[in-house]
């Protein structure tokens, strides 16, 4: 995971709100279990996730379940780390306009992730689809 997705990815992120799904793509950052997305507090999304936290992700040859958080402020000192990595992944657009971190409203979205497949069509590590439980850490 660590190699496919720590750096800047498109993934999609699905969320479910009156019992509709609702899917977009988002710049997202993997590390340890989590995809880490840069976002809006009052985008849609995130109000989809305040009221289910459950989320779906897909990428390139991957597709898990997981728990969406709002850590809160990207300025808040208990995210400093994580945007410190972000900042750097996301260089490319992360400026210019695209992020204003001076608005409280912009928030870190960490979404936990709890079981997932990949697929490595090239068998890089022996095997070519890997189930995955994030939370006990193993691997079928």
């Amino acid at each position: 995971m660590t190699e496919r997705f720590g750096k800047d990815n498109l993934i999609s992120v699905a969320t479910v709100a009156e019992g509709h799904p609702y899917v977009r793509i988002v710049n997202g950052y993997y590390e340890d279990g989590a995809f880490y997305v840069v976002t809006y507090t009052l985008s849609n999304k995130m109000k989809q996730i305040a009221a289910n936290s459950e989320v779906a992700v897909c990428g390139e040859w991957f597709t898990g379940h997981g728990i969406g958080e709002n850590l809160g402020h990207v300025l808040n000192e208990s995210n400093a780390d994580m945007m410190t990595k972000l900042r750097k992944e996301f260089a490319s657009w992360y400026t210019g306009g695209h992020v204003d971190e001076s608005d409280t409203n912009t928030c870190l979205l960490r979404i936990h992730l709890t079981n997932g497949v990949i697929i490595d069509h090239e068998m890089k590590y022996g095997e070519q689809f890997y189930k995955m439980n994030f939370d006990n850490k193993t691997i079928a």
